[in-house]
């Protein structure tokens, strides 16, 4: 069955890991032997080869860049232009992929029609021989210098933008964060209106978020979030944030970062094993989200996998993101139905990003 994952930061892992995502993926976890500059060193999980083998078609790509100001302690780039120069630099990366056959940019309805005829039927054989359909989006929008700078990202295949990461921002608050939008925000969430993009509200900070969704007109997702209900944290969305995106008929993408997934997981001291997360943890969180929505048409995969973690952190019964194929049937087995397993792995992102690009 065709899986679309609403997250993955392949660029980053590229440019900044420095991992050949060509490669198989025992190659790149050999490789990393012996490193210790990160902490997902030899447990990442992510190659082209293994997204094709789990049927990850289509993704959601990003790039990101995170300009800190003086006096915050996050890592990131001293100025926007050096941050906006980061966001270039994988931006030619997914550029040299899609000359060498390995992915195809998904930038409008006929785009994404096409690649999925293409692959085959989302619930049948895949041709896996097929580049992985990816559309592209900025997590944080700090690296946009002015809005001129937004309008040739978009020129250059740019589709959804989410306005915060961690920390302050320059258009809103991230994670750990808090206050509104500004003047700024508002000003980039109206030329992202102008200009037909998606908003992606991951990792906005409360107050920020209710701004935004105000002064956003548009369509709205959150490419990679979880359940604050399950998991006590304002990375998380609340229930009444949930409410409000399913009414606004956005969908969710469920995020396989065991600390979103299980209360209490210290990084660097927990492991999988010893807090029992697995993708049936993640089940729990889709499932909470379908109560609330009183259908699974709200939910799909954000997986995140290699985003900053591995599988010393992630699902204890997950090893690469090919076996996302095992969620499925942990869905099943939960008691949803086979037209709710399809539109959590495929069939409510389309949904989705059809109805906004048409």
């Amino acid at each position: 069955m065709l899986i679309v994952d609403a997250h993955l930061d392949l660029a980053m892992n590229a440019m900044e890991w420095n991992r050949d995502l060509t490669r198989p993926l025992q190659e790149l976890r050999a490789r990393e032997a012996g490193m210790t500059d990160r902490p997902d060193r030899e447990h990442g999980t992510i190659s082209f080869e293994e997204m094709r083998r789990g049927g990850v078609s289509v993704c959601v790509a990003t790039q990101i860049a995170r300009y800190v100001k003086p006096g915050n302690r996050l890592p990131g780039w001293r100025s926007p232009e050096q941050a906006w120069a980061m966001t270039q630099a994988q931006l030619a990366w997914y550029e040299e992929m899609t000359r060498r056959g390995e992915m195809t940019p998904l930038f409008d309805r006929a785009s994404l029609d096409r690649h999925v005829a293409r692959v085959g039927p989302p619930d049948g054989a895949l041709d896996r021989s097929a580049p992985i359909g990816y559309v592209l989006s900025l997590e944080g929008a700090d690296s946009i210098v002015t809005l001129a700078h937004l309008e040739r990202a978009y020129a250059r295949g740019l589709r959804a933008v989410g306005p915060a990461h961690y920390g302050p921002g320059t258009y809103a608050q991230g994670t750990d964060a808090s206050g509104g939008i500004g003047d700024k925000g508002r000003d980039l969430l109206r030329e992202m209106d102008r200009l037909g993009m998606i908003l992606d509200v991951t990792h906005l900070c409360d107050d920020s978020f209710w701004e935004a969704v105000d002064v956003f007109k548009g369509p709205v997702w959150a490419s990679h979030s979880n359940c604050r209900a399950l998991v006590p944290h304002n990375r998380q969305f609340s229930d009444d944030q949930l409410r409000y995106l399913i009414d606004r008929g956005a969908v969710i993408g469920a995020a396989l970062d065991a600390w979103m997934l299980v209360p209490g997981w210290i990084r660097g001291t927990s492991t999988p094993r010893a807090t029992q997360v697995s993708l049936d943890t993640l089940v729990n969180h889709i499932e909470h989200i379908a109560s609330i929505a009183g259908s699974a048409r709200h939910s799909m995969i954000g997986s995140d996998l290699d985003g900053a973690f591995g599988t010393e952190q992630t699902a204890v019964d997950l090893d690469t993101i090919a076996d996302l194929v095992r969620l499925l049937d942990r869905l099943r087995a939960r008691g949803f139905s086979e037209a709710d397993v399809q539109g959590i792995a495929h069939g409510n992102f389309l949904r989705v990003l059809r109805h906004a690009w048409t």
